[in-house]
This record gives C-alpha cells, structure tokens and sequence, in this order.
C-alpha cells in the first residue's frame, strides 16, 4: 500500500499532465535557422582560435628575433667599451710623447755658462758652435721620430674613431630593430587579448542559442503531448475532472458490495486488452487492498490502447507511479496504475497498446500494485479518493481490478474478507 499525504491536493488533469511533459520532454529538432546560427558561432569560433594559434607562432618568431638583437647590442656595447680603452691608451702615449720631446728640446737648446744669450754663444769659440751644432742635430733626430710617432698615434685614432662610429651606429640600428620587435610582440599580443575576448562574447551567444534551442525543443514536446492527450480525451466520454464513466460516488445502497461469492469473470472481448503480467517470472498474487499486489521480476506490459499520465510519485513505496488512460474497450477512459518496484520505461504523452512493455520488475521488498487511479488526483487511487483505504483492508475497487486480471487471464489477488465500501453506478463489471 502507498503511503498517501493526509490532504493531496487536486489539480486538472490536462493542467497535470502538461507540467510533467515540461519536465521529461527533449529531444525534438530544433528549427534549421537556430541551427544554423550556433554551427555559425562554432565556426567562428574555431576560426578565432586558428588566428590566436597563428599569433602566438609570430610571438614566439619575435621573442627570438628579439633575444637575438638583444644579444647583439651586448656585444656591441662590450666592443665600444674595448675601442674607448684602446683611444684611452692612444691619448696617453701621445702625451707621453709630447713629454719626451719637451726634455729633449730643453737638453737640445739650454745654453751654459754665463754671459750672453743664446743668440750669441755661437761665435765665442769652436767649441760652442760644435756644441750647438750637435744640439740641433739631436732635436732634428727627435723632431724625426716626433713626427712619425705622432703620424702612427694618428692613424691608430683614426682607425679607432671610425670603428667606434660604426660601433655606435649598427649598436642604434640594433636598439631600433629591439625596439621594433618590442612592438610587434606587444601588438600580437594586444590582438591574441581581443581575439580572446571576441571567442568569450561569441560563446556566450552561442550558450543563448543553445539554452533558447533547448526551451524550442521543450515546448514542442509539450505541445505533442498535448496534442496526443486531448486526442485520447476527445474520443472518451469522460472529461479529466469527472469521476469515470461519467457517473458521480453512491452510496452502498446504489449498488451492493462485490464479494468473494462471485462467479468467475468472463474473458473481455474487444479493446484490444491482455494480461499485463504473462512475462513476469515468478509471479505470485498478493493481497488485494487499493489495488492488487504481486511479486517477482520482469517486464510489465500495458492492458491495453492508452496514453501515459504520469511516471513517478515520491509518496508511493519505490517512488514509482506509472498511469495511463485506456482509449479503447469497456475501460475506456478508465485509468489504469502500476506502483512501487518496477523501473519506468515509458514516458509523459507517449501512447502505449497492450505490447508496451511500461517497466521492469525487479523484485524490490515492495513488488508492485496494480489497479484503477483516479485520473482528475493522480497519484491517488480510485479507492483512496472514494475513502475506501485503510489498515490493508480489500476495497472494492481492489476487488474489481483484480477480476478484471483474471478476465485477462492473469491470476487475482489474495482477498482478506468482503471490500469496503462500493463502485460507482454503471462501473464495468467483469
């Protein structure tokens, strides 16, 4: 037996039923335009991400072309470093030079003794003229060398001052051509950011075409389902908020309680109607309360012609409450429920004929419980509704399923003294 809520509450059956479709319904195509934009946006996608690849090979290329002008310039600066020390050293031996020839022109020139100057000295005596004439021959020596020294030490800086200047300018271009590849890598760079950020405005729109295609799909589902339900109702006499077949509760003295004394039921002719359980293996009948319990493992199949009103029901053993509605035969319009431990394999708004396998069994502590529902407050019971439940006792509506399965040629229920309470007036017998 399910564990019912002490007030369950009512809604219309349609209005059920469309709230379900909305939670279990994908699948459906969405339209090609839709389509068509988010296979857009993925190519535009993969296409930013081969750009982005492509830029980061070209800043690769210039942080290498870059390293190596970098490498350049610090070569460059260690050889001007070396042509300054080598113009240094030039500077100095010139001054040194310079010096040399300074003494020699004082040793040279300097007169001695007293007397007049130097202007006269020569004509005193032979001996001074030989004295001058040996001075200036030695300062004719030292200008001699003077001069080719000071020709060499011009040369050298010469040659030194060109390497220098040259130095100076390829150490200009390679700072230009460092400064340049700065640039480029920045600007790839600059252009990877905003490829980026493209791809994230371009994911988030296709994420929205997505979400936006998911709810299409889903409001399709639902207008199918719909569409297959009012079907069904459109050809059963009975609208989703009135009791079956078109009739209102009565009270026991409208008709008498059904009990065990009764003749066997006849097989049901016509519908399109079979027995549900002829796959189960090892089925056993259990008590009859609000439906009809049995137990073993296997697939369930439907009675009959119908459409699925509802799968699950967290209030019910196992969590399983699958109903649907029968379009065809004596039980049309009728509602027909399997509970408890079975796994669905049927869906809101599908249609199902008496090959449809609705679940497995898999042989739970619960079994299954199978009998009519009440469609206008599902997952109730039709004895459940009508106040007939309660302590495990037979219901009427319990007895009457459990009949019908042996119309079926399945085996009924286990009954534990008369039902309570009794059926609706003009309720199939069988």
């Amino acid at each position: 037996m399910p564990r019912f809520p002490a007030a369950p509450r009512r809604a219309p059956l349609l209005g059920a039923i469309v709230a379900t479709v909305a939670l279990v319904a994908t699948g459906l195509v969405a339209p090609a335009a839709q389509g068509a934009s988010v296979e857009s946006d993925k190519a535009q996608i993969a296409q930013l991400q081969t750009q982005i690849a492509a830029k980061g090979a070209e800043i690769e290329s210039l942080v290498g072309q870059a390293n190596e002008a970098r490498a350049r310039l610090d070569a460059l600066h260690v050889q001007i470093g070396h042509d300054e020390q080598l113009l240094a050293a030039d500077n100095q031996l010139q001054r040194a030079a310079e010096t040399l020839v300074r003494k020699a022109a004082v040793v040279a020139y300097v007169g001695r003794g007293s007397g007049g100057g130097p202007e006269l000295a020569m004509f005193q005596d032979m001996s001074s003229i030989m004295q001058i004439t040996s001075g200036r021959h030695y300062l004719n020596s030292i200008n001699a060398h003077w001069d080719d020294s000071i020709a060499q030490l011009e040369l050298a800086k010469s040659r030194t001052a060109i390497d220098h200047k040259q130095l100076v300018q390829q150490q200009d271009d390679a700072q230009h051509a460092l400064d340049q590849l700065t640039r480029a890598r920045a600007g790839a760079n600059a252009a990877i950011t905003a490829e980026n950020a493209t791809i994230t405005r371009v994911r988030a729109d296709l994420t929205s075409r997505l979400i936006t295609q998911q709810h299409q799909k889903e409001a399709q589902a639902r207008q199918s389902a719909e569409r297959a339900i009012a079907a069904v109702l459109a050809a059963s006499t009975q609208t989703a908020d009135a009791a079956p077949t078109g009739v209102t509760r009565s009270s026991a003295s409208q008709a008498p309680s059904p009990t065990i004394a009764l003749p066997p039921p006849r097989p049901v002719s016509g519908g399109g109607y079979a027995n549900p359980l002829r796959a189960v293996a090892g089925l056993s009948p259990e008590r009859i309360d609000a439906g009809v319990d049995f137990a073993g493992t296997g697939p369930v199949y439907a009675v009959g012609n119908g459409v699925v009103l509802n799968v699950y029901a967290g209030d019910w053993p196992g969590g399983t409450f699958i109903a649907y509605q029968l379009s065809d035969g004596p039980a049309t319009g009728l509602v027909v429920y399997t509970a408890e431990d079975l796994n669905p394999q049927v869906s809101v708004g599908s249609t199902v004929t008496a090959n449809t396998v609705i679940g497995q069994m898999y042989g739970g502590p619960n079994g299954i419980e199978i009998g009519w529902a009440d469609g206008s407050r599902i997952p109730n019971a039709m004895a459940r509704s009508y106040g007939q439940t309660g302590g495990g006792n037979p219901t009427a509506f319990g007895y009457n399923f459990s009949r019908f399965l042996q119309s079926l040629g399945a085996p009924g229920g286990v009954s534990n003294g008369n039902p309570s309470g009794s059926l609706p007036a003009g309720w199939p017998q069988w």
